[in-house]
């Protein structure tokens, strides 16, 4: 029975020792900053510019909500996604420039915020150009992904 114990012991000890060390890579993931977020944004706007309301909307959560300037509340990517065909007509053009950005300290939750310009042709064929300010929040998915999770945007005078 001595002899069962010490062994208990012994093999207890061993996994204790060799149990913070047998996911090393888990804990050494990548650091989050407010710089990950400023990336995240510019990877997003490319999206948009090369494939439209699908790049655009490939950065959403599914749970996502949209608080659009003088429009009620849009929750649900699905709902969001039928508001967002304005992004594929040729002539319609959103650009965004982060000013700032920040990360919570458990690193799983962020927030962008700044300045947009939309270009568009109006039914006379003039150029038309709407500025405004934007503030996104981020929230790091279940697969290690960021996604937006809830987005607002209101007009404004160039910036």
């Amino acid at each position: 029975m001595k002899s069962f114990l010490i062994a208990l012991v012994v093999a207890v000890s061993i996994v204790i020792i060799a149990a913070p060390n047998t996911h090393p890579l888990a804990s050494a993931s990548a650091k989050v900053t407010a710089d990950t977020l400023r990336q995240l944004e510019a990877e997003f706007m490319k999206a948009a510019a090369e494939h439209g309301s699908q790049g655009y909307l490939s950065y959403y959560a599914d749970d996502s909500v949209e608080l659009p300037n003088g429009a009620p509340i849009i929750q649900g990517k699905i709902n969001i996604a039928k508001t967002m065909g304005f992004l594929d007509q040729k002539d319609n053009h959103l650009t965004w420039t982060p000013v700032g950005a920040d990360i919570s300290a458990s690193a799983d939750l962020g927030y962008t915020y700044g300045t947009f310009e939309f270009r568009s042709i109006d039914k006379d064929g003039k150029p038309v150009v709407d500025h405004g300010k934007y503030t996104s929040i981020w929230k790091k998915q279940k697969d290690g992904s960021w996604k937006i999770v809830l987005d607002m945007g209101n007009a404004g005078a160039a910036q």
